[in-house]
């Protein structure tokens, strides 16, 4: 990208605790139209007040608005995460290779997904059920730290609906009316993978949680090109 470009906000809802999502588009876009190339899984630098801070797109390439997750805190995050609807902020660069999607047309997919993380897989998401004939099973595996910290509860039935396998972890389930499983999402994959004849894993958090994700995953059989990160 030569040039930055001005994003205007259309709209700023929470998601979580601490985690907001705003829906942008290019100041010059036309409504409705698609605002922007990139790969699902890719991330923008984002430049608000002379400071940078790098998102990754929440959004389909094929949505008209492009989308990102903002965790309150410092900095360019920070000045985000208290903008509302009109307040504008400057696209500077997009970065990452994101997700070989096409080289795994008819693959089984596994998205491993930790905190806001969940990001750039609901990119890929979004893209891969805009063109559902082309993939097999779709499963997404979810970790939290919390249930107030999950992102996209409001998505969670229309993914269902689209025939997603949604699985859901917290790490911290103490003080916490939570029902479900415990734990690092890692610990989940064993218990789909083995019913997938041709998965391939999609991973994002954090950088422990990729490395232990893919060391378990390589125990698991699955050869390298079949473990994708975004960046």
């Amino acid at each position: 990208m030569k040039d930055a470009q001005t994003l205007i906000i259309k709209r700023a809802s929470q998601q979580a605790r601490d985690i907001r999502s705003f829906d942008m588009m290019l100041e010059d876009a036309r409504e409705g139209a698609r605002t922007l190339t990139f790969i699902p899984g890719q991330v923008a630098v984002l430049r608000v007040r002379g400071e940078q801070a790098y998102f990754a797109f929440a959004s389909a390439p094929e949505d008209a608005e492009l989308e990102f997750l903002v965790k309150r805190g410092y900095g360019a995050g920070g000045a985000i995460y208290e903008m509302t609807e009109g307040d504008r902020v400057e696209l500077v660069d997009i970065a990452g290779h994101g997700f070989a999607l096409n080289e795994h047309k008819g693959s089984d997919l596994v998205f491993v997904a930790m905190g806001t993380g969940v990001a750039p897989l609901r990119s890929a998401l979004r893209h891969v059920l805009k063109h559902r004939e082309e993939f097999g099973q779709l499963v997404v595996l979810y970790g939290a730290r919390t249930p107030g910290d999950f992102c996209y509860g409001d998505e969670v039935d229309e993914w269902e609906e689209a025939g997603v396998e949604l699985r859901r972890v917290i790490s911290r389930p103490d003080g916490h009316d939570w029902s479900g499983p415990t734990g690092y999402v890692q610990s989940l994959l064993d218990h789909v993978l083995p019913g997938l004849p041709s998965p391939v894993a999609l991973i994002c958090g954090s950088r422990e949680m990729i490395v232990e994700t893919r060391d378990r995953l390589e125990q698991m059989g699955f050869e390298p090109e079949s473990i994708l990160t975004n960046y």
